[in-house]
């Protein structure tokens, strides 16, 4: 089970997503909490008007809305009493089991479903903290649940766990409703998660699923105006279907919105850089000269997708990596020189010298050797050795490891 928080200052636009969803029949409405009245009998205003009244007990607290969506496994059949239950023991452990909530069951994707509504206003006014509550409370929960009810696990079935699917093109693209709705799916799985610092990046992101965040040309009304527009892209990444404003999306992904995200999105992905960067130069330590392509399906091995960015010519003019397991995006500038796109064409072809080779290749062995366990990256997944890097883990060091080490501390010489 996978939970996905969203937390906005509008109750009525998430409502709304969910009541529009039922008339077009592709959700329903199938549980509530904490409302007078029972689930088959409460009206839009009844629903609205529970949770906006305990907003207006603090009108400090801005953010006083909270979305928040279950996705289960495409193979588990999940009766509606049970996902019920799923639901009320997730509010309850994430500190919300007394708040009113609201639960909607959709039928608009390859997998099941629920998204809840509710608020942290609480009946005395007081707001529940919701600083980290996706990171913290919500993946305990998420965890509890699996086992408490023996669904299946995040990250069991595969590495990748829950994946967003790219968008499919001939479904949408003649269609209005259709082609939001699709767009709006993509935005949910990219845009609180992901940490890009521009709108270069964030398309990096964006393409995978067929989507493009488009501010129009220079001189065009709309980028005059600071609009900004969501596209679909067909298989030749040409732009095709009706535009859909940022506006009219629930969740509002206007550009201010989104311009706003990047100086906490470059704070937070700092620290997950490194895992890039060993990635990297672990795959040339395997295979010290391999052409890009066989660098890309490396590094697709440890979830890092690599996007090469070229002109008309088919000249590769830049690299951006995205890092889907820490959901980070990097231009290979933002790495350092050795990662940029024309040392990485010359560590391909092996222009690079060889004392250039081995001072990145002591460089590696030094981030993992701080003890005396054996990590041996020959013969070890390069999977495993990111693992404990990212984990922060001490093993200790094999002996030619060590060797490297004491050659290091000599200053060796390089001819």
């Amino acid at each position: 089970m996978v939970a996905i928080v969203h937390n906005s200052g509008s109750l009525r636009n998430a409502l709304h997503y969910n009541e529009n969803k039922v008339k077009q029949k592709v959700a329903e409405c199938i549980h509530s909490a904490n409302y007078p009245k029972d689930t088959e009998w409460l009206s839009f205003k009844d629903k609205i008007n529970r949770l906006e009244k305990l907003t207006m007990l603090n009108q400090q607290t801005k953010i006083n809305s909270v979305h928040i969506s279950l996705n289960f496994d495409p193979s588990e059949k999940l009766s509606k009493e049970l996902l019920k239950e799923i639901a009320d023991l997730y509010m309850i452990e994430i500190g919300f089991g007394e708040q009113p909530y609201l639960v909607y069951q959709h039928y608009d994707a390859g997998h099941p479903h629920l998204h809840i509504v509710t608020t942290n206003i609480r009946e005395n006014g007081k707001r529940i903290e919701l600083h980290n509550l996706g990171q913290n409370r919500s993946m305990k929960a998420s965890k509890e649940i699996e086992k408490e009810f023996g669904l299946v696990r995040a990250l069991s079935k595969s590495r990748t766990g829950y994946e967003l699917k790219p968008v499919n093109v001939q479904k949408v693209q003649y269609g209005k409703s259709e082609t939001k709705r699709a767009i709006t799916n993509v935005l949910d799985g990219v845009l609180p998660h992901y940490k890009y610092t521009s709108f270069a990046e964030l398309n990096a992101i964006l393409k995978q699923y067929h989507i493009v965040a488009d501010r129009g040309s220079e001189g065009s009304r709309i980028y005059k105006n600071e609009g900004l527009v969501y596209r679909i892209l067909n298989d030749r990444g040409e732009k095709i279907g009706v535009p859909i404003k940022a506006s009219l999306i629930y969740n509002k992904p206007t550009l201010k919105s989104i311009e706003a995200r990047f100086p906490q999105n470059d704070a937070t992905r700092q620290r997950h850089k490194q895992r890039v960067k060993n990635a990297i130069d672990l795959s040339f330590l395997k295979l010290p000269t391999q052409s890009i392509y066989s660098l890309q399906q490396s590094l697709m091995k440890e979830r890092i997708q690599l996007i090469l960015r070229q002109n008309d010519k088919g000249i590769i003019y830049g690299l951006t990596y995205i890092d889907h397991q820490n959901k980070c995006v990097f231009n290979g500038s933002d790495l350092g020189k050795q990662y940029s796109a024309n040392t990485i064409q010359q560590r391909c072809s092996g222009e690079i010298t060889q004392p250039e080779q081995q001072k990145q290749s002591l460089q590696v062995h030094q981030q993992v050797s701080n003890s005396s366990n054996v990590i041996t990256i020959s013969n070890k997944p390069v999977s495993d050795v990111l693992q404990s890097l990212a984990e922060q883990e001490t093993e200790p060091v094999a002996n030619e490891l060590k060797q490297d080490q004491k050659r290091k501390r000599k200053k060796p010489k390089f001819n």
